[in-house]
């Protein structure tokens, strides 16, 4: 296992992430931290870093190269992005980084930074073949860049930084009209020009990343339901929330941006800007509806260090499907049997597709079913007893990456009643789902509490399955040997199902040829 920190000099925040790169080449995030040191602040007017914002950011990256290495991560990546790069002192600013932390700083191109993006981002939600443009707000510069699934086909960097356009159009508090109207000049030119290239119509969809779009959706989510967002990545937000959040900033002064529910009192000055870019790109390209991506560069350097070291991910190449390859590294992590929950897998998803007529769902719940069956014995890691409680709180605390919030808490769910107890309303996992989420759930339970008997011993010995459909319904099992133990365990757990589908189940045995050796 290789411990790797990453430090993001950026010109509105420093971040770090600590991460463990696995031998497979999964990784997972340790820790974060996140310091808003403004280093930029006056830069895009001056041209050079200030000493004050200078000793300010030597200050939190000192601070958090000396938890690193204290927390045993000497491997630690280090990169800096438009502020260093575009001032006259950058580098003096890098030498006195070396200096006093022994720390060598990447500063990246716009390009490179780009791409870094793009590679946290595919790996953060499943892209499709059709491309997705992912903009990301910083402090100083805005990447734009378009991709699929497989590659980034376009990659450009525009000086439409949050702190840059505060500093260079917005000088009184709250601007005047003709100070808004340059502002979106300049917005609305440097967009157009970088789009003239991008097929707006052909794309997938868009998505937001860094932390201003983060914050715009903080209180957007706040204002809509009244309650904190509970998961940042892939929510959505549309165009007429963009516009009703930059209207809000544009007229308000200092004191009334700082009583806003959700508004990060260190982004007061520069969310306005931040809106009217978003709020300009959806318009430029057609878009009503914007995803959040809450992954980007520092997730992109974790994966430009795993491919430096090793030409393509082979768990990537295996497994193209981002939930999925997620799902699988988290059963490994937890030293899940394999064979046995892909074996459950295949035989919960042979159920779901012969016993559609009585469920009517559909293939996202058949994908929570096989990664609950994939996952569902998780909580052995922590304890044999209870594990299927165990499974409940490990994948509910997992932050799978490509799964929503709501997903991950209904795998978590199905997990937790693969054996034990039937779902009852009275259950605190249980009763924060709708009545129809509920006869989904049991469904689905259903269904894998059986495929789930039907490996008792863990030795594959029912190799297959058919179902015979109606008022009694008779599931056929082929089998390689005696599956005695197989059918005591199917038939205690087949309780659910005939409560779920209201009709009695029976089992039949067809022998397929000799045990295995």
């Amino acid at each position: 296992m290789t411990k790797l920190a990453i430090i993001d000099i950026g010109t509105n925040s420093i971040h770090m992430v600590l991460a463990e790169v696995e031998p497979d080449f999964s990784y997972t995030i340790v820790d974060r931290f996140k310091d808003m040191a403004r280093l930029g602040d006056g830069v895009f007017k001056t041209g050079r870093l200030s000493d004050t914002a200078m000793a300010r950011g030597l200050d939190v990256i000192r601070s958090l190269t000396t938890l690193a290495r204290n927390k045993g991560y000497d491997r630690i990546e280090a990169i800096a992005t438009s502020a260093v790069r575009e001032a006259q002192n950058g580098g003096e600013f890098l030498e006195a980084v070396m200096r006093h932390t022994n720390l060598m700083v990447r500063v990246v191109t716009g390009k490179e930074e780009a791409r870094l993006i793009y590679l946290g981002v595919r790996h953060s939600m499943h892209l499709a073949n059709r491309p997705t443009m992912v903009v990301d707000i910083g402090g100083g510069s805005v990447e734009l860049i378009v991709g699929n699934r497989q590659t980034m086909t376009l990659g450009q960097s525009l000086k439409l930084g949050a702190i840059r356009l505060k500093d260079l159009y917005l000088k009184q508090d709250p601007p005047t009209k003709a100070m808004l109207q340059d502002l979106q000049k300049a917005i609305g030119s440097q967009l157009k020009s970088a789009l003239h290239r991008v097929k707006a119509k052909r794309l997938d969809r868009l998505v937001a990343t860094s932390g201003m779009a983060g914050n715009l959706t903080e209180i957007i989510y706040l204002h809509r339901t009244r309650r904190p967002i509970s998961q940042l990545n892939l929510a959505t937000v549309t165009l007429k929330d963009i516009q009703g959040i930059e209207k809000q900033l544009a007229h308000a002064t200092l004191k009334a941006r700082l009583a806003i529910p959700g508004l990060d009192p260190k982004r007061a000055d520069t969310l306005l800007p931040a809106a009217m870019v978003l709020r300009t790109l959806m318009e430029q390209t057609g878009r009503h509806e914007l995803t959040i991506s809450d992954k980007a560069i520092r997730e992109g350097v974790i994966y430009d260090f795993i491919e430096r070291h090793r030409e393509g991910i082979g768990a990537e190449r295996d497994i193209p499907n981002v939930r999925r390859r997620n799902v699988i590294f988290m059963a490994r992590r937890c030293h899940s049997p394999e064979a046995h929950v892909q074996h459950i897998a295949a035989l919960a998803t042979r159920l779901f597709d012969q016993t559609k007529p009585l469920h009517g769902l559909h293939t996202r719940e058949r994908e929570w079913l096989e990664y609950a069956a994939l996952l569902h014995d998780v909580g052995y890691m922590i304890n044999v007893r209870q594990h299927h409680k165990h499974a409940y709180y490990l994948i509910k605390h997992s932050d799978l990456a490509g799964f929503t919030a709501d997903e991950i808490e209904t795998i978590a769910t199905l997990a937790r009643y693969h054996r034990g107890a039937l779902p009852h309303a009275s259950h605190a996992t249980f009763k924060i789902f709708s009545p129809s989420q509920r006869r989904t759930l049991e469904a689905l339970s259903a269904l894998l509490r059986i495929a789930d008997g039907l490996d008792r011993s863990h030795f594959s010995v029912v190799q297959d399955l058919d179902v015979k459909l109606g008022k009694l319904v008779t599931i056929r099992v082929y089998t390689s040997g005696d599956a005695e133990l197989e059918l005591w365990a199917a038939k205690n757990r087949a309780g659910l199902f005939e409560k779920a589908f209201k009709r009695s189940l029976q089992f039949e045995v067809i022998r397929t040829g000799a045990e295995p050796l």
